[in-house]
């Protein structure tokens, strides 16, 4: 490219730039990067995962349907990368820099002192800040977040477990996979399962892996090697669904084992399909994406009747919650099933949890442009 037309590009990036907005209404966040001068939401996560492709599709429509360019506002997506480290600088990092205004974080762990400070510190220079998917231990760090908005893990792991009764009226022995053991979600899972499978199933391994795919599968290897008698597989985190399924087909086991997991990532639909999969209880990453999205627009606009329309028990007046867990939003579970055939059936589960055949959960996702959830 010769000088002049360097040149020209430049006068038009300068007085034109502004105008166009051309910045995406969601993408993967790089603090430090100013664009057009909008002022930036960003939700952090605290990994890499499709689940995480869902939320960003919630926030881009939540940009779309609340305008938010109109209100010199732009989303975006920054991913973890399963470190607590890494959370920690990035908080810190969203401090040093003057566009961005509201910050919504899954925590790496519930009990991070270092977490919590960051996002204290946040809240300090006037950056609005939530926890979604996961929070924060509600009993020492509830003041370092506005509000959590996301799946009540609790009542999810008990609708897993519920899944895990109908299918084994009998009981069993069971193994539950997850990625980082302290991340408030992977607790509440877990003991939320234990609660609706009941006490005629008994956990012989509880296994993390950090996020590696790799090391997911032999935890599964190792599940199987240590125990025989085997007869249910539990994923707690979305990839764990795969890792569990590969290893069932490479040993060969599927007759003897039953495998319920959490989340809809793309390859662990595949496994439904292929009939792997005994069920799915599956959060809505892209509610919880869109939802985030005007919660924190409405909070950088002291909109505090749209924060009401969220969380009813929140006052306008006087700017507080009314009791103590008003400050919780729950997003949408679901239960998906291979087929009609399955003995699980929507009356074993909470009248709030909707219930799927696979074909049906498809339709559902493709209305939506998702691949997974």
């Amino acid at each position: 490219m010769n000088n002049r037309l360097l040149i020209a590009c430049w006068i038009l990036a300068v007085v034109f730039g502004p105008v166009l907005g051309c910045r995406p209404a969601a993408r993967d966040g790089r603090p430090g990067t100013g664009g057009s001068g909008a002022k930036r939401i960003i939700i952090l996560t605290n990994g890499d995962d499709p689940f995480w492709d869902a939320m960003r599709r919630g926030m881009e429509k939540a940009a779309e349907d609340f305008k938010l360019a109109d209100s010199g506002l732009s989303v975006y997506l920054d991913k973890g990368d399963f470190g607590e480290e890494m959370q920690i600088n990035k908080l810190k990092q969203y401090a040093t820099q003057s566009d961005i205004v509201a910050v919504g974080i899954s925590p790496l762990s519930a009990d991070s002192r270092g977490i919590a400070n960051a996002m204290r510190e946040l809240r300090k220079k006037g950056v609005h800040v939530i926890t979604v998917d996961s929070d924060l231990n509600r009993e020492r760090f509830r003041d370092a977040r506005f509000a959590y908005l996301g799946t009540d893990n609790i009542v999810g792991g008990r609708e897993l477990g519920r899944c895990a009764r109908g299918l084994l009226p009998s009981g069993g022995k069971y193994a539950a996979f997850v990625g980082v053991k302290e991340v408030a979600n992977a607790q509440e899972r877990t003991q939320g399962f234990q609660e609706g499978a009941g006490e005629k199933f008994v956990r012989v391994e509880y296994l993390s892996d950090d996020g590696n795919e790799n090391r997911a599968q032999e935890n599964v290897k190792v599940a199987l090697n240590n125990h025989p008698d085997l007869n249910l597989l539990v994923g707690i985190w979305a990839y764990n669904a795969h890792a569990i399924v590969k290893v069932v087909r490479e040993r060969k086991v599927r007759d003897k084992v039953k495998v319920v997991v959490f989340d809809a990532a793309p390859l662990a639909l595949a496994d439904m399909k292929a009939g792997d999969i005994d069920a799915m209880v599956v959060q809505n990453p892209y509610q919880m994406g869109y939802l985030a999205t005007k919660l924190m627009k409405a909070l950088v606009e002291d909109d505090h009747e749209a924060v009401h329309e969220l969380y009813p028990d929140y006052d306008p007046q006087t700017r507080k919650f009314q009791s103590e867990n008003g400050d919780i939003l729950n997003t949408e579970l679901r239960v998906v099933v291979p087929d009609a055939s399955s003995p699980l059936k929507p009356d074993m589960f909470e009248s709030t949890t909707r219930f799927f055949v696979y074909p049906e959960f498809r339709k559902w996702l493709a209305e939506r442009k998702l691949t997974g959830s």
